[in-house]
């Protein structure tokens, strides 16, 4: 098949992991770039890609670029272009932008001007307008303009990757599934041992590693994709796609346990996992922290606390502590794994981190933590340390 660039988005500190995803994939010409990975392949990775990416936000095919410094040059250029090959007027569209130290100060006036032009396009071609549906489009075009290059687009994707289709509630602050698969990866787990979330919420981190475990497509889930609406679309190609998908799952060799203690919590984790139809392989409790006894035998241990507005100022203290002791009392042997945007209340875990690691939690910088928990005692320079202590790689 013809070979074609696309663009990969995702989160700020997770270009390197899904650059290793796409190479897995079959992408060639990787280009690591910020906050997203650019590389080349057929139609059969473009899809491949959506289906099987658990680290992208979205996958885009550049369709054309151009040097712009005036609302006209952006309006003369967008309007010259022809739409009709890539759509037709009766399917409707919408535009993303995202603008970056250019003369354009709103990126809703470059969505909007840019919708004008595509539209008058159609009118000038085909004596009628396409409709814009911002909600649910059958194009979804994707502008970028940094400076003075405009990038346009098409998102192959349409809702971010992220919702995978699984998750009907969220219960409070809950971590996005691109997070979560991307924090399990760099964490090293090799889906053979224990995975332990010991403050699940609703349980994405669990479902997550349950899906890397069976090798289950994050795309699955998912009823429709962009691409579908294609003029190029190749259903029997999808199809076989997903069938490869199917025949490829494997069964759980490992533990994958959660627990919370909220009872609200725990409901909508286990609504999750049921739509994820993955209640068999994950088991999750009603416990503090400070009470949950992982599995023995050692194995990955991910945490995402409560930290920001999420946790009240005179509690911070006393909380990362309690974390601290919970790690030397019960999880000897594990890689424990902590995310949080607050640095400084890390520091009360009393443990010193072998690994710092920065990630983006929506808006908000966080540092990712490992605290390798030892069972035992461990020789450094000739001397023996205590037991249940961190290790140190850095």
């Amino acid at each position: 098949m013809l070979q074609q660039e696309y663009i990969a988005k995702t989160i700020s500190g997770l270009e390197e992991v899904l650059a290793e995803e796409l190479v897995l994939l079959g992408a060639v010409e990787i280009k690591t770039l910020k906050r997203a990975v650019g590389f080349r392949g057929d139609l059969a990775l473009l899809y491949t890609a959506n289906l099987w990416c658990r680290t992208a936000l979205r996958i885009l095919k550049p369709l054309f670029a151009f040097q712009v410094n005036s609302n006209e040059e952006l309006y003369k250029q967008v309007l010259a272009f022809n739409w009709e090959d890539i759509f037709s007027v009766d399917q409707t569209f919408a535009i993303d932008s995202v603008i970056n130290d250019s003369v354009f100060t709103h990126s809703h006036f470059v969505s909007q001007k840019v919708k004008d032009a595509v539209a008058d396009h159609f009118r000038n071609v085909c004596g009628s307008r396409p409709t814009v549906n911002t909600e649910n489009p059958d194009i979804r075009i994707n502008v970028r303009i940094y400076k003075t290059d405009c990038n346009i687009s098409l998102d192959s994707s349409g809702e971010s990757l992220h919702k995978r289709g699984y998750r009907d509630a969220g219960g409070i602050a809950p971590m996005s599934e691109v997070l979560a698969a991307g924090l399990i990866k760099l964490s090293g787990w090799d889906a053979t041992g224990n995975f332990i979330d010991p403050m699940c919420g609703s349980g994405t981190l669990l479902i997550e590693a349950a899906l890397m475990a069976k090798n289950i497509a994050p795309g699955s889930f998912r009823k429709s994709f962009c691409f579908m609406k294609w003029k190029d679309f190749n259903p029997g190609l999808w199809e076989n796609l997903l069938r490869k998908a199917r025949e490829g799952q494997t069964s759980l060799n490992c533990k994958i346990c959660g627990s919370d203690n909220s009872d609200f919590s725990i409901n909508i984790a286990k609504e999750n996992i049921r739509n994820a139809r993955l209640q068999k392989d994950i088991s999750i409790e009603l416990a503090e922290f400070e009470n949950h006894a992982p599995p023995t035998g050692g194995g990955t241990m991910i945490m995402n606390p409560p930290y920001g507005e999420r946790l009240q100022e005179e509690d911070i203290v006393a909380f990362y502590k309690s974390i601290g002791d919970g790690l030397k009392k019960n999880y000897s042997g594990y890689d424990a794994w902590i995310i949080s945007s607050d640095l400084n209340a890390l520091k009360f875990i009393g443990l010193r981190p072998s690994r710092k690691i920065p990630v983006f939690n929506g808006p908000l910088e966080c540092r990712f933590y490992k605290f390798s928990i030892y069972s035992g005692s461990k020789k450094v320079g000739g001397n023996s340390r205590a037991t249940q202590h961190l290790s140190g790689d850095i």
